[in-house]
């Protein structure tokens, strides 16, 4: 098994619906292929960005061996698990792991608080049940459990448990998970508008959403910190600064769907009760994609 088998930039594609909220496989899995074909280092259905709470078994399922089919081995695949119920999460763990994932994530999803006792057994019965690696997700905003440093660290005890992926938005956090827990732990950066400062406090790579509209701008950002030239990262992260503060402040569903859209791709719709964005909204982003333009980046 390899233990850390992610670096760079980690695509997260979005869940397209058709008219009637049936997943649109064909659309996902030619989004899918644009991001791989980008040069994206690594492809994770079935995030945030992928509405994974929203969907029912059979959806999980589907997005998963189409993103397998498509991805086709070319860049390693970060599929989420995330339940409310720990054999729920065993259960998809281990549909992943079958379809041929690379490694899952999994974010402690809770409507009553869980301790942090309970938040170790249930990593720990999930990776007794799998042999691929898991990523501890840390993302208070969406999951409702803001996870220690301390409590990540007893969670790096379990074999399985290997990457961590921090989005609580907060850098300090960053710089203290690279002192406590040593530059072997491979944390990945989970917060767009952090992604210049989450390198630069030494991020293994950045799960996003971005490259579904400036894959050219992800990846450069990264490769510039990888020969250390932090003049042309900053140059890069302006750039795109603001549109990676859009995306997170409207939604990424309904921001990429809506980006999607303008370039010519193609988002697909929503299964209720979200929607799409204001015509205001995607009115300013189009300002922000042709800004971005303007600056020197060319869509492709």
């Amino acid at each position: 098994m390899d233990n850390v088998p992610f670096k760079g930039i980690i695509a997260y594609p979005v869940t397209p619906f058709d008219d009637n909220e049936v997943v649109d496989i064909p659309l996902f899995k030619k989004q899918v292929e644009r991001l791989v074909a980008a040069g994206s280092h690594g492809i994770a259905p079935l995030g945030s960005t992928g509405v994974l709470p929203y969907l029912n078994d059979a959806e999980k399922e589907a997005i998963a061996e189409a993103t397998m089919k498509q991805v086709s081995g070319r860049v390693p695949t970060l599929v989420g698990v995330s339940n409310l119920t720990t054999e729920k999460t065993i259960y998809h763990a281990q549909f992943a792991e079958k379809a041929g994932a690379t490694a899952v994530m999994i974010i402690p999803m809770s409507y009553w608080k869980l301790t942090d006792d309970e938040i170790v057994r249930h990593y720990d019965a999930v990776a007794s049940k799998i042999s691929i690696p898991i990523m501890a997700y840390n993302n208070p905003a969406t999951g409702g459990v803001d996870m220690s440093p301390t409590l990540l660290k007893r969670l790096l005890e379990i074999p399985n448990v290997t990457m961590i992926k921090e989005s609580t938005g907060d850098i300090q956090r960053m710089h203290y998970l690279r002192k406590e827990l040593g530059e072997e732990v491979a944390f990945f950066n989970g917060s767009n508008p952090l992604a210049l400062a989450a390198f630069t406090a030494g991020a293994a790579g950045w799960c996003t959403a971005a490259p579904n509209l400036i894959p050219e701008l992800n990846i450069a950002l990264y490769e510039a910190i990888q020969v250390n030239n932090l003049e042309k990262a900053r140059k890069l992260f302006y750039q795109q600064v603001d549109l990676l503060k859009f995306i997170v402040a409207k939604g990424l569903p309904r921001s990429i769907k809506a980006g999607l859209d303008i370039l010519g791709i193609g988002g697909g719709g929503f299964k209720s009760p979200l929607g799409p964005l204001s015509d205001h909204d995607i009115a300013t982003l189009e300002t922000i994609l042709a800004s971005v333009k303007s600056e020197g980046y060319q869509y492709q």
